[in-house]
């Protein structure tokens, strides 16, 4: 693990989370033998694209001049300032657990969901969680159009992440319905999308939602650009939304 780097995001890990990570990427070539996880596998590559992309989360926080040494998540977006009440988390489409299971080794304290809709990558992170000893994370097989409904995992939680392949009113619609009143989502982008983001205004509006705005950043000694999208909860998202699988990416809203 890339120790230099996580210090420069701001990032303290043990030598106990350092171990982690390591037998999560060892663990990740391995299984990446037997089923395409990542088409990313060099350790460098891994640790700067997968490990150091998923903590730069905490630039977010940083923007807002609000960091914890242990829990970047005291919420500038929660009404309410008691940790213990504030870090939930889930990772939509979070395949071979980037961001939400890199979060939660480095960030023990948050409830971690990490949802995704192939089996086989259910099983590579049960596996992962289980040979890492990890408490308070859970992965889950299925469709975010079908656990956004009411009486699954709809707007129970602080804080929404994902780094999918997808358009910002796509992701948005997905991804908010998942995000109590008063938390947030944060998109990870690889480019500058103005376009995308002010085309976006309208589905998050509908949704529920506010934009907060952009942080961009180059990771840790590379020329590796990153913008992390803001959106804050301001109010409960219409029942009818998500639609069915496939239209938010077919027919934008």
């Amino acid at each position: 693990m890339e120790k230099r780097e996580m210090e420069m995001l701001g990032v303290a890990l043990t030598e106990r989370q350092l171990t982690q990570f390591l037998r999560y990427y060892e663990m990740l070539v391995d299984w990446n033998e037997r089923m395409n996880l990542t088409a990313i596998i060099d350790y460098k590559d891994v640790m700067k694209k997968h490990f150091v992309d998923s903590l730069s989360l905490v630039k977010v926080f940083e923007a807002d001049g609000v960091f914890h040494e242990m829990m970047p998540f005291k919420a500038p977006f929660l009404n309410e300032g008691d940790i213990s009440k504030n870090r939930s988390l889930i990772d939509v489409g979070t395949g071979a657990g980037f961001p939400g299971l890199a979060l939660k080794i480095a960030f023990p304290a948050l409830e971690v969901t990490l949802l995704d809709s192939l089996n086989k990558r259910i099983q590579f992170l049960d596996a992962v969680i289980g040979e890492l000893g990890l408490e308070g994370v859970r992965a889950v097989h299925g469709r975010a159009e079908d656990y956004a409904r009411p009486g699954m995992l709809r707007e129970s939680f602080d804080l929404c992440v994902s780094r999918a392949v997808a358009r910002l009113s796509t992701l948005s619609e997905y991804c908010l319905p998942f995000v109590r009143q008063g938390g947030m989502f944060v998109a990870y982008k690889s480019e500058k999308v103005c376009e995308e983001v002010e085309s976006a205004r309208k589905a998050v509006a509908l949704l529920g939602g506010r934009m907060e705005g952009q942080t961009e950043f180059l990771l840790p000694n590379s020329d590796i650009y990153r913008n992390l999208i803001r959106i804050k909860k301001m109010k409960p998202s219409p029942g009818r939304y998500p639609r069915k699988a496939g239209l938010p990416g077919r027919e934008p809203l």
